[in-house]
C-alpha cells in the first residue's frame, strides 16, 4: 500500500505552529495568486544551468506500506554542489524579512534531501528566494547542508509523521475488510437494485450519472452503498456527499450510521458553516479577538489525533466537544478532520465555489481518487450561476472612500478613480444595459486591489482593516471572474430600485466551470426528485454525450396519490383580479372540505399569497380550519414553529399558505397524516427581470427555446418540488392539486413525471366530490 502526500502538505502539517490569524488572509492569498507569475519571471531570467519546476519524489519503505512524498522544486541549479531554489512571493518590504519562514525552508530542505539522495550527492545548497510583488526586488537566503545533516533532519520529521501513517495504514486495512463484508441493509425495492448497479457501473467507467429519482427510490442509500463498495474495491479513496440543504446532510449522516450498524468501518465528517459552528459571537479569526485562534496550531494536531482514535463520526457536536477540550477553532478542526475522513458530508460550495472549495484536496489541478455524490442537484444550476458571477455597487466605493480617507490617501485616490469609471458607465446606462467593454474600470480596480493588498500587509492593527478586507474580497472576485470571461458570460450594468448602480458579470451557463470541478475526482453521481427535463439539467450541469442518465422507478403505489388539475383559474399576470383571487380561494376551500387534515398551498409570490389569503378569510374563515402564513422574513425559530404545528395531533384542518420555491417548498419531510395535500397555484414561472431576459436571449441564440430555459423549466421545478412534499413513505396517502389551466397545455404536461400519467380535471363545482371519491377508497386508518 502506498500513502501519498505532497511535500507542502507534509511540512505544513508537521511544522505548523502559532496563531490562526485571518488578518493576513487577503495579502497572502493575493501573493499566492501572483506567485505563478513571479516564478515564471524569475525562472526565465536564470541561465542554462537552471532547471525549473523539477518533479521530485521520495519513497520510504515502512514494511507494510510505502510513504511517497512528492512535489516540484521551483528550481535546481546545476553545479558543485547543486542548489535547490525555493521561490516565494510577498508584499512585505524585503528589509523586514530577516530569515526564511520555517515552513518555506523546510520545503526546500525536503527537495534538497530528495535530490541529494537520488543523485548520490554528499553536499547540496539551499537557496530561499523572496520576491516583492510590487517592486520585483529580490532577496536571497543561502545555506549548504551535508547529505547526513539533511537525512537526520528529514528522519526526525518522518518519525513524527509515522504515527499518522501507521494509523492510516491500519485503518485502511480495517475499512477495506469491513466494506467487503457489508451488505445492502434492506430488501431491494422495485428498481432499486438496478439503480445501485447503474451507480456502480458509472464509477467503474469514470463517468457522470444524472438520476431522476422520485421520492421512495431510497436515493441516499442507493448512491452511498455502491460508492462505499467501489472504495472497498480500490476504485476510489474518498466519498464526498454534497448537498444544498442541512436536512439532506442529516439523511446522509443517518445512512452512514445505518451502515456502521451493519459492520461498516467508516470515518465521516460533517462540515458546518463557520458562522454556525464558531464559538464566539463575531467570526473574527485572530488571536486578539478569539481565544481559540490564539495558539491554535500549537494544539490542533493533538486534538485531531485524539478525535481520530476516539470517534468514527465527526459530526458538529463531536467536533465542538473536542475543539473546546483542546481550545482550538472548531471550523478549522472540521476541515482538518476531512483529511482523515472516508466520507465528507458538506455543502456544494466545498467542491464548486472558487473561494470556499477544499484546498486540502482540490489544488494545483490534481485529480484525486474521489467520488462526488450530489443530492438535490437541480439546485446546482442557480447555485453555479451565483458562484461564478460577480457584481459591484458604485455606492460601496464611495462608502469605503469616506471610511479610509483619514488613514490612506492612496487608497482614497484609487477608490475615487474606480468611482469615476463607474460614473462614466452609469451615464451610458438607460435603466439596464449589456456592455461589451469595461476595460478602464477593470484596470482601475486592479490597481486598487494591489493597493489594498499592500495596505493589509503593512497594517495589521488598522482601525479600518475589517472594512478594507471585506471589500478586498469583493473586488478580488470581480477581477477573478474577469479573467475567465467568455461566451458563457454577459456583463451588464443596471440602476437598481434603491438608486444604486450595479455592474455585474453574469454567468448564464455554468456548465463548463461545474464540469472542471467534477473533473477533480473519478466520478460524479447527480440526483434529484425533480430532474426534468433531464437533458436540460445534464447540459447545464456539465454532462457530455458520454455521461449517463437514468429515470429511477418509484416503489410507491400510484393509486395512493390523487392528482387533480383545476381548469378555471390561472396565475397569469394579465388575469390577476379580485375575481380570480376569489375563484382560487373557492378551489382551496372545496378541495380541503373532502377530508380534514393538514395541507400546504403554494403561491408564485408573497403578494399573490396575500391577495388570495385575504379572499379566503373574507369568504371561508371557519373554526375547523386553522391558517398559517409564511411571512417574508422568517427566522429559524419561526420556521421551526411553523413546521411544528404540522407535527401536532389535533382535530380539524391545518392550512399553510406558502411561497413556491421558498423555505417550505422543498427539503421538508412531513410523513403520514402530517401532510395529506399540496395545492399549487400557478406554474412557478420566475418573475420577468433583466437577468431572466438575458438568459432567454442567450439560449435563443444557441438555438434552444430561451423561454423554456429562463422561465418554464425553473418554474416547473418549483412545482414538482412543492408537490413532492406529499407522499414521503410507502404508507402515505395524499392529494396534489395543480390550480392553473396552463397545466393542461402540452408544453407543461411533457414535463410531468411518469407518476403523473393519470390525473383528473376538476372545476370548483365538482372538485370536492372528486377528492371524496379518492379518500373513500381508503379506510380511515
Amino acid at each position: 500500500m502506498e500513502i501519498r502526500i505532497s511535500v507542502r502538505s507534509f511540512v505544513e502539517f508537521l511544522l505548523r505552529s502559532g496563531d490562526l490569524d485571518n488578518r493576513r488572509t487577503g495579502a497572502s492569498e493575493e501573493a499566492m495568486q501572483e506567485g505563478a507569475r513571479i516564478h515564471r519571471m524569475l525562472q526565465r531570467k536564470m541561465g542554462a544551468e537552471y532547471h525549473a519546476e523539477v518533479p521530485l519524489k521520495h519513497q520510504i519503505d515502512c514494511g507494510d506500506y510505502v510513504i511517497s512524498i512528492e512535489g516540484r522544486a521551483d528550481g535546481i541549479i546545476e553545479g558543485e554542489p547543486a542548489v535547490i531554489d525555493e521561490i516565494k512571493s510577498t508584499y512585505k518590504e524585503l528589509e523586514r524579512i530577516t530569515e526564511p519562514e520555517p515552513v518555506h525552508l523546510a520545503q526546500a530542505k525536503c527537495y534538497a534531501y530528495f535530490y541529494a539522495s537520488a543523485m548520490g550527492q554528499k553536499e547540496i545548497g539551499v537557496r530561499m528566494t523572496y520576491c516583492n510583488i510590487d517592486t520585483e526586488e529580490i532577496k536571497y537566503f543561502h545555506e549548504t547542508d551535508t547529505y547526513r545533516e539533511l537525512e537526520n533532519w528529514f528522519m526526525t520529521l518522518l518519525l513524527e509523521y509515522r504515527k499518522w501513517a501507521d494509523f492510516h495504514y491500519e485503518w485502511h486495512v480495517k475499512r477495506q475488510k469491513s466494506i467487503k463484508a457489508v451488505n445492502f441493509p434492506f430488501p431491494y425495492r422495485s428498481g432499486q437494485k438496478e439503480l445501485v448497479t447503474y451507480v456502480y457501473q458509472t464509477i467503474y467507467h469514470q463517468r457522470k450519472l444524472f438520476i431522476q429519482a422520485p421520492t421512495g427510490v431510497g436515493k441516499t442509500i442507493s448512491t452511498i452503498f455502491p460508492a462505499v463498495k467501489a472504495v472497498g474495491e480500490g476504485k476510489a479513496d474518498k466519498i464526498f456527499y454534497l448537498t444544498a440543504k442541512t436536512i439532506t446532510r442529516t439523511v446522509a449522516t443517518d445512512t452512514v450510521q445505518l451502515l456502521r450498524g451493519r459492520g461498516l468501518c467508516c470515518k465521516s465528517v460533517v462540515l458546518t458553516a463557520k458562522d454556525k459552528i464558531c464559538f464566539t459571537q463575531e467570526t473574527d479569526c485572530n488571536p486578539e479577538s478569539c481565544p481559540y485562534a490564539k495558539g491554535h496550531f500549537d494544539r490542533i494536531n493533538d486534538a485531531i489525533y485524539e478525535l481520530l482514535l476516539g470517534e468514527d463520526n465527526f459530526d458538529r457536536d463531536t467536533i465542538e466537544l473536542y475543539a473546546r477540550k483542546h481550545s482550538v477553532c472548531p471550523f478549522e478542526m472540521a476541515l482538518d478532520m476531512s483529511l482523515f475522513a472516508d466520507l465528507i458530508i458538506c455543502d456544494y460550495n466545498y467542491l464548486f465555489d472558487p473561494y470556499v472549495y477544499l484546498r486540502r484536496f482540490f489544488t494545483d489541478g490534481v485529480k484525486g481518487e474521489y467520488l462526488f455524490l450530489m443530492d438535490e442537484a437541480h439546485n446546482l444550476v442557480e447555485r453555479g450561476r451565483e458562484m461564478y458571477s460577480a457584481g459591484l455597487l458604485k455606492e460601496d466605493f464611495l462608502a469605503l472612500k469616506r471610511v479610509v480617507k483619514p488613514y490612506s490617501t492612496k487608497l482614497e485616490r484609487q477608490l475615487e478613480k474606480c468611482n469615476k469609471e463607474l460614473l462614466a458607465l452609469k451615464k451610458e446606462c438607460d435603466g439596464a444595459c449589456v456592455i461589451e467593454n469595461c476595460g478602464a474600470f477593470v484596470m482601475a480596480l486592479a490597481r486598487l486591489k494591489t493597493g489594498m493588498s499592500k495596505y493589509l500587509e503593512d497594517h495589521d492593527d488598522s482601525p479600518v482593516r475589517k472594512e478594507i478586507l471585506e471589500f478586498y474580497f469583493e473586488i478580488s472576485r470581480f477581477l477573478d471572474v474577469n479573467e475567465v470571461l467568455d461566451d458563457n458570460y454577459v456583463v451588464y450594468t443596471q440602476l437598481l430600485s434603491d438608486g444604486s448602480f450595479l455592474i455585474r458579470q453574469y454567468c448564464v451557463d455554468p456548465s463548463g466551470r461545474l464540469a472542471e470541478c467534477m473533473d477533480r475526482g473519478r466520478s460524479s453521481i447527480l440526483f434529484s426528485a425533480t430532474f426534468l427535463p433531464i437533458q436540460y439539467y445534464k447540459a447545464l450541469l456539465g454532462g457530455t454525450g458520454e455521461d449517463y442518465e437514468v429515470y429511477a422507478h418509484t416503489a410507491f403505489e400510484a393509486d395512493r396519490r390523487k392528482l387533480v388539475i383545476g381548469n378555471q383559474v390561472t396565475s397569469k399576470y394579465t388575469r390577476r383580479s379580485p375575481q380570480e383571487y376569489d375563484r382560487i380561494a373557492a378551489y382551496i376551500y372545496e378541495l380541503i372540505q373532502a377530508k380534514e387534515g393538514n395541507y400546504l398551498v403554494f403561491f408564485p409570490s408573497h403578494l399573490f399569497l396575500e391577495q388570495v389569503y385575504l379572499a379566503y378569510l373574507t369568504q371561508y374563515e371557519t373554526e375547523r380550519v386553522t391558517c398559517l402564513v409564511q411571512s417574508g422574513h422568517m427566522s429559524e425559530s419561526d420556521r421551526e414553529a411553523f413546521l411544528a404545528r404540522f407535527e401536532e395531533e389535533s382535530g380539524g384542518t391545518l392550512l399553510g399558505f406558502c411561497v413556491l420555491g421558498g423555505i417550505f417548498g422543498e427539503g421538508i419531510d412531513l410523513t403520514h397524516d402530517k401532510l395529506i395535500g399540496a395545492l399549487i397555484v400557478g406554474t412557478g414561472l420566475p418573475q420577468v427581470c433583466f437577468e431572466r431576459e438575458i438568459l432567454k436571449q442567450h439560449f435563443d441564440k444557441e438555438g434552444k427555446n430561451g423561454f423554456d430555459y429562463a422561465y418554464r423549466y425553473p418554474g416547473m421545478n418549483k412545482v414538482l418540488q412543492a408537490a413532492g412534499r406529499v407522499i414521503r413513505t410507502r404508507e402515505d396517502i395524499g392529494m396534489v392539486a395543480l390550480l392553473d389551466e396552463r397545466f393542461l397545455e402540452a408544453s407543461y404536461q411533457k414535463m410531468f413525471p411518469r407518476e403523473w400519467e393519470h390525473f383528473e380535471i376538476v372545476s370548483v363545482a365538482n372538485c370536492k366530490e372528486a377528492l371524496r371519491r379518492f379518500w373513500n377508497g381508503f379506510s380511515p386508518a
